[in-house]
């Protein structure tokens, strides 16, 4: 798969909030960051207690993708979402770094 299609992937898994497909994109070590900030979660068993809590919390959010491009090993999305229908909203710039077919960093600026 391209890292395109992998990014894809995970965030179709995301929207469903199948919480192992999704974590199944991301390297056992993955970091997630804030963008040149600190570790948020290390690890997928990190990440997996994040975004469990995050899906059982907001049962109904979801994302879309405003805009996508990749350099290389690089994919870089503008996401924007919404806890709920006509709730929360949220805008990120999605920074993801693929090695060996999996999602190895994420730093996301808000």
């Amino acid at each position: 798969m391209t890292p395109t299609e992998i990014v894809q992937a995970q965030f179709e898994a995301y929207n469903a909030q199948d919480i192992e497909a999704f974590c199944r994109w991301y390297a056992d070590d993955c970091v997630i960051a804030t963008y040149n900030g600190e570790a948020v979660q290390r690890g997928k068993d990190e990440i997996r207690a994040r975004f469990s809590a995050m899906f059982a919390a907001h049962p109904q959010n979801r994302a879309w993708v405003k805009h996508r491009f990749a350099v290389g090993n690089i994919v870089i999305d503008h996401e924007q979402g919404e806890r709920s229908p006509g709730g929360e909203g949220f805008e990120v710039a999605a920074i993801y770094t693929i090695k060996d077919g999996l999602i190895a960093r994420l730093d996301m600026a808000r």
